[in-house]
């Protein structure tokens, strides 16, 4: 039976692959997993609670209904947060000390795709162990709870909403012991692409009320239009808007704004790998980047590690995914990490990747160092990339063909220190992915061309 849970949470075609069904179930199964990390006298008058929140789909109506019926049938009071960000899920699974949170949505994918995600008590991610133990139980009959051991299902968007964007906001922002509210980012104009998804409230309003003067995109939902020529995935509208409107920056979110992308005032994008180097100086120089260390993944462009080591900044890679970053972050003690795709952990302020908090904190250097975020960039140059996918081969065998393995050496040896290579089997189809980084484009596109064709002689099927 093919694994249910993929490197982010249950996903699939709404009502097709993910049914009303399966998320009954999935509500029914995780009360019975991750109901067994306290005990009932945790929780106000004995009551275990769970938090719901979801993005703009409509796919997430009947999702939401049916995954809080699972969770209120296995004996859990639920709160249905409405539409908010996952982060936002994350955030308020920890203060609101409930036992576990889940989000309904499937962030940068097209509107009819959708997907069930959980957090543990603490607003982490899953580790695959726990979601192992999902999955072994699904579908199974217990004993459930009847008469007053049932939940109940309660909904609470304006508070859930407020509460988040109070919290961040505050990150840079603190409130006064006058009441009053700092506006550190007064004098930043910035275009905000939300992607028509779930932060098309919380983004604009945070960044406003941290002082910034906002031209906001996107931020229109109908339930049909999320991610749809718009936001991470598709940044040409922002790029042109950010021109238009003479802004200093603009910021791009993906559905479930987890990720954050951005656009300097020219139009150019400056990716996941940059924001991160921004960020991780400006710590280091204030003294809260712990061990001046930054956690990335093996996707990270090399350009950023030479940066980094040129500013006394270590790094340490994971493979893709950011619960692996947070797991690695977790494990040594640092406080940021991330992915190139945008997805960025400040463990200060957040259990997991938030595309809002990484806005603020950017907008945030901008304004502190007095320098536009096309110069701040501009400290991490990308090395060109060259990548292709090698389909219809064995892609299990890549990692111990002793001629493709030679090849990567021979390609490592040509390189030396100026670039490198990367093979990945995909997680999903039977092809390895090849990537090249080297000084030049040339070099990158023919480093790539020999071993790809390397990779599909030898492991063709």
């Amino acid at each position: 039976m093919p694994k249910m849970f993929g490197t982010d949470g249950v996903r699939g075609l709404a009502n097709r692959d993910l049914t009303a069904q399966l998320a009954l179930d999935l509500g029914d199964a995780a009360v019975r997993v991750l109901g067994d990390s306290g005990t009932k006298d945790d929780q106000p008058e004995g009551r275990r609670r769970a938090l719901v929140g979801r993005d703009t789909r409509v796919s997430g109506d009947f999702l939401a209904a049916a995954l809080s019926a699972g969770m209120s049938a296995g004996g859990f009071d639920v709160i249905d947060a409405g539409i908010i960000p996952t982060p936002g899920v994350a955030y308020l699974t920890s203060v609101l000390n409930v036992e576990m949170g889940a989000v309904i949505s499937a962030s940068h994918n097209a509107m009819p795709d959708n997907g069930i995600k959980f957090f543990a008590r603490g607003g982490f991610k899953l580790p695959d162990s726990k979601e192992e133990q999902i999955e072994a139980v699904l579908g199974q009959d217990w004993d459930r709870p009847t008469g007053a051991g049932v939940g109940r299902v309660s909904h609470d968007t304006v508070t859930a909403t407020n509460l988040y964007i109070d919290h961040l906001v505050s990150t840079i922002a603190p409130v006064q012991a006058d009441k009053s509210q700092p506006t550190p980012l007064k004098g930043l104009k910035i275009v905000a692409d939300c992607a028509n998804g779930a932060t098309s409230v919380v983004a604009p309003e945070a960044l406003r009320r941290a002082g910034a003067e906002v031209v906001v995109i996107n931020a229109s939902p109908d339930g049909y239009n999320i991610n749809k020529n718009a936001g991470s995935t598709h940044p040409e509208q922002l790029q042109a808007m950010v021109k238009a409107s003479d802004a200093m920056m603009g910021v791009a979110f993906d559905g479930d704004a987890d990720r954050c992308l951005a656009v300097d005032e020219d139009g150019n994008m400056v990716n996941g790998d940059q924001i991160m180097g921004i960020l991780a100086r400006a710590k280091k120089n204030e003294g809260t980047l712990a061990h001046d260390t930054l956690v990335i993944t093996v996707m990270s462009n090399l350009g950023l590690k030479l940066a980094l080591k040129d500013m006394g900044i270590k790094t340490v890679e994971t493979g893709v995914g950011d619960r692996y970053v947070l797991e690695e972050m977790l494990r040594g003690g640092y406080t940021l990490g991330g992915e190139q795709s945008g997805h960025v952990i400040n463990r200060e302020f957040a259990t997991t990747g938030d595309g809002t908090l990484t806005a603020l904190m950017l907008c945030n250097e901008v304004m502190r160092s007095g320098k536009s975020l096309k110069a701040l960039a501009a400290d991490f140059p990308q090395l060109p990339q060259t990548l292709v996918n090698v389909p219809n081969v064995d892609k299990a065998a890549a990692d111990t063909n002793a001629a493709v393995q030679a090849a990567v050496a021979r390609e490592e040896e040509l390189l030396g220190g100026t670039g490198r290579v990367l093979l990945r089997p995909s997680g999903t189809e039977p092809l390895v992915r090849v990537m090249a980084e080297a000084a030049t484009q040339e070099m990158a596109d023919e480093v790539c061309a020999r071993l790809a064709q390397v990779v599909a002689d030898e492991l063709a099927l």
